[in-house]
């Protein structure tokens, strides 16, 4: 043993004393874990790349993230590889790209790199088959030779008896020469981990005590696989050891496995971290968020006009750990609202439905903050274009301060930039056409009227402002003869947006501005004319 490892088992020992005169219930779990969180800080997130990041992933990645940011700790992405059979082309670097576009970036992964890399676990094959060997040469692992097809029956009968398939230890008894005569044979075999009865409690620091003697109901689980690849039992307890990681928080349903690990951290000789199992991520139905919902991959969601602070928040305000549950908390509230003593063992219940209020007060919050308006504005810019191209009349519609004045005056009223491209927005950018059939059905003044508006914006000059310009509309409407209010504000916003509702028409026209208003009402005029 090392003076780092003595110096970890040293720890280990001080922290078993204190822990010893402490009451074992949940509440003194928490706050014994958190007294522990002390020395440096590092925790990670582990996926898998074979398949997608999605909302469950991201909410386990940013409770790590926030655990390491409000204990001054890192945040280190690995990718678990080693199931080289199901890996998907290109999620590997999807998943990192979609933790820094959701604003929870690794201070170490595969791309940033770091004093404990390599990230990807088959770059690291070399350190799981020292750790096998170390197990199998101190007897607590050892070679199975047992084939596919005596697996598969083994399954079909414990099946057929009503029992829970499970390894039957078969090789656990193999003599040291019968070892040797199969390895020098090149048979094909894997490499086992000894479970053994008794395993001690721990304490979890979410759901407390806990014990499982996994020897009961499991059959010796493979540690390495017959390709030399490790299995997600050894590679993770050896990975998280050698990069120095002090704290494990995953998802719930590894509560049950993590008996087995401790028995694989005392059989090595190695301190483990500390472990909290967070509570899972559900539909608010109570059922399982599924992959094949299709909507849950955070790509979907970025493709969608989503922003990454309405996820983020969604997905701690349903859940446990923070002093509130307000809505519209970025990421440096909730970290600082952050406590582990907080998170219940309760699932949380997402209702994606509140998705768009979470995004329009996220999206209000970045229109409030001048850098981040003139990215959305860049953004808008290109949609717009995209989405438009040869019927915008006017450039004057694409440039920073005409969609600077349509975000102020529409913000907390949109959920995503996505709304200003449909068709009840579309007057914004292009000119509307109506008949004359239409104008004629509101009022025969509509000539009268037309000139009335050009007159009042000329008086106004460039600048016009919302609630003066709903007071001139009232006073305008008592120079008509004949025609009503309602009918008056139906020409308007015929003229303005060829729509028959929409914001207000005194909105539309600050939206618009004097010179876009002009050519509106010229064309009106035009239409009157031609009839």
């Amino acid at each position: 043993m090392g003076r780092g490892d003595e110096a970890l088992w040293s720890n280990s020992l001080v922290r078993k004393r204190e822990e010893e005169d402490k009451p074992q219930h949940q509440h003194a779990v928490v706050q014994r874990s958190c007294s522990t969180i002390q020395g440096e800080v590092r925790v990670r997130f582990a996926p898998s790349p074979t398949g997608f990041l999605h909302l469950g992933g991201l909410r386990t990645a940013l409770y790590n993230y926030i655990f390491a940011k409000k204990y001054g700790g890192s945040f280190v992405l690995r990718l678990e590889d080693t199931d080289q059979s199901r890996l998907v082309p290109g999620a590997a670097e999807s998943i990192e790209d979609m933790l820094e576009w959701a604003g929870v970036p690794p201070d170490e992964s595969p791309r940033r790199g770091g004093l404990f890399g390599p990230y990807l676990q088959s770059r690291r094959l070399d350190i799981y088959t020292q750790a096998a060997q170390q197990l199998v040469e101190s007897g607590n692992a050892y070679y199975c030779f047992c084939s596919s097809q005596r697996l598969e029956l083994l399954k079909k009968e414990a099946l057929r008896s009503g029992q829970t398939p499970r390894y039957d230890n078969r090789c656990r008894h193999l003599q040291l020469i019968q070892v040797r005569n199969k390895l020098d044979q090149g048979l094909p075999h894997v490499i086992r981990f000894r479970l053994e009865t008794g395993v001690e409690p721990f304490q979890d620091m979410i759901f407390g005590w806990n014990h499982h003697d996994v020897a009961q109901v499991e059959g010796d689980p493979v540690v390495i696989k017959a390709d030399g690849y490790p299995t997600y039992h050894l590679a993770n307890i050896v990975d998280d050891h050698y990069m120095k990681i002090s704290h494990v928080l995953r998802g719930s349903e590894w509560l049950i496995s993590t008996s087995k690990h401790l028995l694989m951290y005392r059989a090595l000789g190695w301190e483990p971290p500390t472990f909290g199992h967070l509570p899972l991520l559900m539909n608010k139905d109570g059922s399982k968020l599924s992959k094949r919902q299709g909507d849950i991959f955070i790509q979907s969601f970025q493709r969608d006009g989503v922003l990454p602070e309405a996820l983020l928040d969604i997905t701690t305000n349903c859940g446990s750990g923070f002093s509130t549950h307000r809505m519209g908390r970025r990421i440096n509230e909730l970290i600082s609202e952050f406590s582990p003593s907080k998170i219940t063992t309760h699932s949380a219940l997402l209702d994606l439905e509140k998705l768009p209020e979470f995004n329009r007060i996220h999206l209000q919050h970045r229109i409030e903050n001048e850098e981040q308006c003139r990215s959305l504005i860049r953004d808008l810019q290109g949609q717009i274009q995209q989405t438009f191209t040869t019927d915008i009349q006017d450039d004057r519609v694409i440039q920073e301060h005409y969609i600077k004045r349509v975000l102020q005056l529409r913000k907390g009223h949109i959920s995503s930039l996505k709304e200003l491209l449909t068709p009840v927005y579309s007057y914004l950018w292009v000119r509307p056409s109506f008949s004359s059939q239409q104008v004629a059905a509101l009022t025969s003044e509509a000539q009268h009227i037309g000139s009335l508006v050009l007159k009042l914006v000329s008086e106004r000059g460039e600048e016009l402002a919302l609630d003066q310009l709903s007071k001139d509309l009232k006073t305008l409407a008592k120079q008509t003869k004949i025609t009503k209010h309602r009918e008056l504000m139906k020409l308007l916003r015929l003229a303005l947006s060829g729509l028959q509702q929409g914001p207000s028409v005194a909105e539309m026209m600050v939206c618009l501005g004097p010179a876009e208003i002009y050519h509106r009402f010229q064309n009106l005029l035009r239409v009157c004319e031609s009839s």
